[in-house]
């Protein structure tokens, strides 16, 4: 709207006509008392005067907004923009709206965007945590207000919020074994903070398999950082410098993992032979880096689907949330090149 342009109300509207501001808002609202040639007129009028509804003086007296909040550690990651599709296609068909926001992987910025989110009014929340979460505190007024939160891959622990994720543990330690039964011995975990379920499972199951298959397990070979590119790098400089070299290499996502592998390539290191390499998520990056990555599979898409439907039939159909605290989904072993020292890429 142009600057010091009136807003129309219904008011403008009903002068307009010369008939009374209820009559307007009634026929605004569809309302059977307004005869259909009155309705059409007061339509007409109304989108000819550019009148704008005042949705959110209704949703006030509604105490319903139609939006869905989200929360998302960040936007430009694949397996997020997957999730994000999914919500979005299940609350799009069922009349809602999305308001995204990411944290960036700070929980100080999380917190920001719960507190812009419960300003305006959603109707429920998803979230995916931030990397250094460390308590559920910008949650609670949701809890008190009887706004659903649902946490989904990354995941908070709380009785009153239903969990979305896959069973890390074990993704982990099949991944793991295959990387053994390749051979390996000395085997590298890189992860992240161990707060988030997501890591601190996929070290739980790296570490069942080594005791497992009689492999001692050595905390100099867990490397803990942000898993971001530039930490891939700089944890192949703290490889290499490692005596005896690892054979093995289990990084917690494939961001950090091609990054890794790259700079390992740089250095002269044959991948699989002089180490044999898997990553965890089945980025895009899995299929361009030579050799193709051994990850793991799991589809963002479905899990955006599920989280949106289960808060759907909740704010909808009032499904009571306390029935489902947590849904575990499917997960795949996709063996490639990267890890495939003898052949062999079975992983029973």
């Amino acid at each position: 709207m142009p600057e010091g342009e009136k807003e129309i109300t219904i008011y403008d509207i009903a002068a307009r006509l010369n008939v009374s501001a209820a009559t307007v808002s009634r026929g605004l609202k569809d309302h059977p008392r307004v005869s259909k040639a009155t309705k059409k007129l007061i339509i007409k009028t109304a989108e000819e005067m550019g009148y704008r509804s005042n949705s959110f003086a209704s949703n006030l007296r509604k105490k319903q907004s139609n939006v869905i909040g989200v929360i998302v550690p960040r936007l430009n990651s694949s397996f997020m923009a997957d999730v994000l599709a999914g919500i979005e296609k299940v609350v799009n068909n069922n009349n809602y709206n999305l308001f995204i926001s990411q944290s960036l992987e700070s929980m100080q910025k999380e917190a920001s965007n719960a507190r812009a989110m419960l300003n305006s009014r959603v109707d429920g929340l998803l979230v995916s945590v931030a990397y250094d979460t460390a308590n559920f505190d910008h949650f609670e007024p949701f809890i008190k207000r009887n706004i659903p939160v649902i946490f989904f891959d990354r995941v908070f622990d709380h009785e009153s919020c239903p969990q979305i994720y896959i069973d890390n543990y074990k993704a982990a330690y099949d991944i793991t074994g295959h990387l053994i039964k390749q051979g390996c011995k000395r085997i590298v975990h890189i992860t992240g903070n161990q707060l988030r379920n997501v890591y601190s499972e996929r070290f739980r199951g790296y570490k069942r398999a080594l005791e497992e298959n009689n492999r001692e397990f050595d905390n100099g070979l867990v490397i803990i950082n942000d898993l971001s590119s530039k930490a891939g790098t700089e944890a192949a400089a703290e490889i290499l410098k490692m005596s005896p070299l690892p054979d093995g290499l289990f990084v917690a996502n494939d961001i950090c993992a091609v990054s890794c592998m790259q700079a390992l390539k740089k250095e002269g290191i044959n991948i699989p032979n002089d180490i044999a390499v898997a990553g965890f998520n089945n980025d895009p990056t899995s299929c361009v880096i030579e050799p193709n990555l051994t990850t793991v599979n799991y589809k963002g898409y479905e899990m955006g689907e599920v989280a949106a439907k289960l808060m759907i039939n909740h704010l909808v159909d009032k499904y009571d949330l306390q029935e489902t605290h947590s849904l575990i989904l499917r997960s795949e072993l996709i063996i490639r090149e990267s890890s495939l020292r003898n052949g062999d890429g079975n992983v029973d």
